[in-house]
């Protein structure tokens, strides 16, 4: 029993006509498609693609298994398919500004590519989507031969892609500050694992002068950290978590006499310090945290982020 013929439609690569071939097989359709493409012998064998991607189909089975009037472009010897010689919505892109009646204005032309196909949207550029939204709907629909009820339609769908565009953009941003954070953490890790290593210098005693028997009178700060706790407006800010870990473990009485303070002052400093190192550890605890998600499962944890939408 012969085999069922398949239909299908062949084209040259930079050739816009199509040739609908019908055929039993792949060398079948490779043997028509030259002839009737006009392929000069000696620039065989050609090469049969898939028009929409440039899939080449050199199997019969894989030929066998593809749907009735599937669009060929035939590469003779030498040529490449490329996304020009595509008919899959972006033709129009590559037409010469002659083939456009300039007479024409923007959102009609804009409105005849969505009638020729209306995957077009996705080709657009924002400014053209807004354009189309802008458009008066009973404007629209009469180039478009639709009814308003329609067009209405369309022209959600066309904020609903602007929209989309607008949140992604917002993603990109979001990304981009995550991958910042996690570079400054990595720094600060690293500093922290560096400090650790390296033996910290024995801290000065500083002698207060009341007793030189008491505890209570002594502190162990160093004067660098003195002088900060003195002199800074926030000196919580200006500590690194070791430092802070240092003024919350010092006696209040004696930290007040080394500050030359009263006990209540130094007692608001130490809460003060204690607030800012809760923040800086749960603020590790987090980018760790959003690490951890990040590589279990390799998307981002960006969240639901909503952009507002723009006005018609």
């Amino acid at each position: 029993m012969a085999a069922a013929l398949k239909r299908c439609l062949v084209r040259r690569r930079d050739g816009r006509q199509q040739h609908g071939v019908a055929a039993s097989c792949l060398r079948e359709l490779r043997d028509k498609a030259s002839g009737i493409l006009a392929i000069d012998k000696d620039r065989e064998p050609i090469t049969l693609v898939l028009a929409e991607d440039g899939t080449i189909v050199d199997d019969e089975d894989y030929f066998m298994c593809l749907p009735p009037d599937t669009k060929f472009v035939a590469l003779a010897k030498n040529e490449k398919w490329s996304s020009r010689s595509s008919d899959s919505g972006t033709t129009w892109l590559s037409k010469s500004m002659d083939e456009v009646d300039s007479g024409v204005e923007k959102w009609k032309q804009l409105a005849r590519q969505l009638k020729d196909d209306l995957s077009n949207i996705i080709l657009m550029s924002e400014e053209d989507l807004q354009v189309l939204i802008d458009v008066p709907h009973a404007d629209l629909a009469e180039e478009l031969a639709q009814s308003q009820t329609k067009i209405q339609v369309l022209q959600d769908t066309l904020q609903q892609v602007l929209d989309r565009r607008e949140e992604e953009r917002q993603s990109r941003q979001l990304l981009e500050l995550y991958l910042k954070a996690l570079k400054n953490e990595d720094s600060i890790l690293s500093k922290v694992a560096e400090s650790e290593a390296v033996p910290r210098k024995e801290m000065d005693v500083v002698d207060t002068g009341t007793s030189s028997t008491s505890t209570s009178a002594k502190t162990v700060l160093s004067d660098q950290i003195l002088a900060a706790l003195k002199e800074k407006p926030a000196p919580e800010l200006c500590l690194d978590s070791q430092d802070l870990e240092l003024v919350l473990k010092e006696d209040a009485q004696a930290l007040a006499s080394a500050l030359r303070w009263d006990k209540q002052k130094a007692e608001a400093l130490q809460q003060a310090c204690d607030q800012e190192l809760s923040k800086r550890l749960q603020q590790v605890q987090t980018l760790h945290s959003l690490r951890s998600t990040s590589k279990g499962k390799k998307t981002l944890p960006l969240g639901d982020w909503v952009s507002s939408k723009r006005k018609k």
